[in-house]
């Protein structure tokens, strides 16, 4: 009676053998594109950001940034 009312299985597939990992060696090409592409990055995330030279506290910059304007020096 279990005969009848179990489903038939079908037979497993065959297992796969694992594929070859990739090498750890860098060509001098790649190593340059990574670093083009790190750079791109850091320059991007400065952006408009490094230009702003006010925060909560007032004005950051230096003694020696300050420049002499019409009416003086700041």
């Amino acid at each position: 009676m279990g005969s009848i009312f179990s489903p038939k299985m079908p037979p497993l597939p065959p297992v796969q053998p694992m594929p070859e990992p990739p090498s750890s060696e860098i060509s001098d090409a790649e190593k340059a594109q990574i670093k083009k592409d790190k750079d791109a990055v850091e320059r991007k995330r400065k952006g408009r950001r490094s230009t702003i030279l006010t925060g909560p506290l007032g004005i950051q910059e230096n003694q020696e940034d300050a420049t002499n304007t019409l009416l003086g020096k700041n």
